[in-house]
């Protein structure tokens, strides 16, 4: 079975997550869509949030499943019995940081790969960074964001963001 991981945050999903999502599942018999602990970052959504978001957004792809994990991810694919991480690329600056991450990879795990996919074109402007500075000065959302997360948001504000 070819599995790959697809490893974030997820602080929140975005529109541009689920491309990557779809993409990729369609390259292999399974993806595992994992939320890591980033201890860099400041959380936004709680983890439970998290979760129920991508599950809702990625329903609609059979052969995608969402876990959680802390640790390496190495350790992880390799209790996964996964060989390939999946990542998405915005631009040249991404790449330049998710080439030394996807060599660390590969020295702790050899017989691993990275496979870089190029975000969409109308889709290179959406991070989770962008969409979190957006939330805090309650700006529009819509379409860069799950439906789950745009109400989530509607919800935490007790009113629907500008459009």
């Amino acid at each position: 079975m070819r599995r790959a991981v697809f490893a974030g945050s997820f602080d929140p999903v975005t529109t541009g997550h689920i491309d990557i999502v779809e993409r990729a599942a369609a390259m292999f018999d399974e993806l595992i869509v994992c939320i890591f602990h980033n201890v860099q970052k400041e959380g936004c959504f709680p983890l439970n949030d998290r979760i129920q978001f991508l599950r809702e957004a990625t329903a609609h792809v059979p052969n995608a499943r969402v876990d959680v994990f802390s640790g390496l991810l190495t350790d992880y694919m390799k209790q996964q019995n996964a060989r390939v991480v999946v990542r998405g690329l915005r631009s040249v600056k991404d790449f330049e940081y998710e080439e030394n991450h996807a060599a660390m990879v590969r020295h702790l795990m050899p017989e691993s790969d990275t496979i870089f996919l190029l975000t969409r074109p109308d889709l290179t402007f959406i991070s989770s960074s962008g969409v979190r500075e957006l939330i805090r000065f309650r700006g529009p959302v819509q379409g860069i964001v799950p439906p789950s997360v745009e109400l989530a948001i509607m919800k935490l504000y007790g009113k629907p963001p500008r459009r």
